[in-house]
Order: C-alpha cells, then sequence, then structure tokens
C-alpha cells in the first residue's frame, strides 16, 4: 500500500494503483495552481467513515508507491476522477469504473500507444 503524505505529517494510505490515478488528477489541479478539497471513504479500521482535506498548491505533497512499477491507467475512472474534481465538492475518491484492458493504457508508454 502506498501513501499519500500531505503537509510533511499527514499520511494516508491507499493502493498503488488509486495512488496513480490521484497523482494525475491532482497534479492536473496544482499545474493550474488551483486549490480544492480531496475527499475518501475511509477504511473501517479508522471508523468507516469519511475524510477530506483542502489541497493547496502552497502545501507539499508527496506520492510514496510501495511498488516499483507504474500502474496500468483507467482512462474512464480517471476521467470521472477529473470530472469531479471539477466541481463543487472537490475530488471524490470513486470505486474504478469501466472495462479493464481496452480502456487502460500504460503510464510508461509514449503518448499514443
Amino acid at each position: 500500500m502506498g501513501k499519500l503524505i500531505y503537509g510533511g505529517t499527514t499520511e494516508i494510505g491507499f493502493e498503488d494503483r488509486v495512488l496513480a490515478h490521484l497523482q494525475i488528477v491532482i497534479g492536473l489541479k496544482l499545474r493550474r495552481k488551483e486549490g480544492f478539497f480531496f475527499s475518501w471513504r475511509d477504511e473501517q479500521s479508522v471508523g468507516d467513515g469519511r475524510s477530506a482535506i483542502w489541497i493547496d498548491p502552497a502545501v507539499p505533497l508527496l506520492f510514496r508507491y510501495s511498488g516499483g512499477r507504474q500502474p496500468r491507467i483507467n482512462k474512464a475512472w480517471l476521467e470521472q476522477l477529473t470530472l469531479s474534481s471539477n466541481s463543487s465538492q472537490g475530488l471524490q475518491l470513486t470505486e474504478e469504473i469501466g472495462a479493464l484492458g481496452a480502456d487502460e493504457v500504460d503510464a510508461d508508454a509514449p503518448p499514443g500507444k
């Protein structure tokens, strides 16, 4: 399990595949210097509720992966996450959608492959 480390102190655990999709969506927002809320459902071990943080371009952010290989990217899921990031509620992590396989791209492959 990888971690999103926010502000050097807040660590949130996510599977590497989830983390890779979040990195792309969050990176797009921060590149435009946009702040936004990011929310997710907590694991049962911490109460099975929801958490949210304000992501701000001025706060350091680290994506730490547990594995050495870049996960394949699901374009349909990425599009859904991107749309939610532009909503008034901010980026909401949802379950992965779309057919696996044909809709995936290798994040290390050149564009168009």
